[in-house]
């Protein structure tokens, strides 16, 4: 629902701009405009001597620079959020030989995983992201803060083998690229005199 939201707010919002663009550089380039349009040739300006004045003596400039600022913000963290790749929301899983499908939801595979890799020896916190990749499957962002004795190397192979095995084999996945990223805690040492 979000996304088609999201999806008709940008096109109308494109569709504006378009046509107000190409409005502009009709009017620049001195063809004819409808009488209504603010802007009819080529001299024209966008702001009049006496409209400049008028918002000049009201003390509108302050007020309209930061709407105009905060309108650019909200436009760059739209369009950052259009690049960032979304979570994983449902899995639909095969009921295979013809039967019915079920759904699994991202977040329920994502604490699934988390527990598992939590009862890891030498894991004190994990956090599992799901993500969507370009060409499609799911592929698994972990972080593991690992105890300081840990073993990285012993932590990410029964990582690898138990939990995103698991994984991939319960939601009927053929593979779950995963990227772990690890972290080491600090050790809790005091000083003896």
């Amino acid at each position: 629902m979000l996304r088609t939201v999201n999806r008709v707010a940008l096109g109308l919002a494109g569709l504006v701009l378009l046509a107000a663009g190409g409005a502009a550089l009709a009017a620049g380039a001195g063809l004819s405009v409808p009488s209504w349009w603010p802007w009819y040739g080529p001299g024209d300006v966008v702001l009049s001597t006496a409209d400049r004045e008028r918002w000049r003596d009201g003390g509108w400039w302050p007020a309209t620079v930061a709407a105009l600022a905060v309108l650019a913000f909200l436009a760059l963290w739209l369009l950052l959020a259009q690049l960032r790749r979304a979570r994983i929301g449902e899995l639909f899983l095969d009921g295979g030989d013809g039967g019915e499908g079920a759904r699994l939801r991202g977040r329920a595979l994502e604490g699934a995983m988390e527990g598992e890799a939590e009862s890891l020896e030498g894991v004190r916190r994990a956090r599992v992201r799901l993500r969507r990749r370009r060409r499609g499957g799911p592929e698994a962002r972990v972080r593991l803060l690992l105890a300081p004795h840990a073993s990285p190397v012993r932590t990410l192979h029964t990582l690898t083998s138990q939990a995103v095995a698991h994984a991939r084999t319960s939601a009927g996945l053929p593979a779950l690229p995963t990227e772990c990223r690890l972290q080491a805690a600090k050790h809790d040492a005091r000083r003896v005199s």
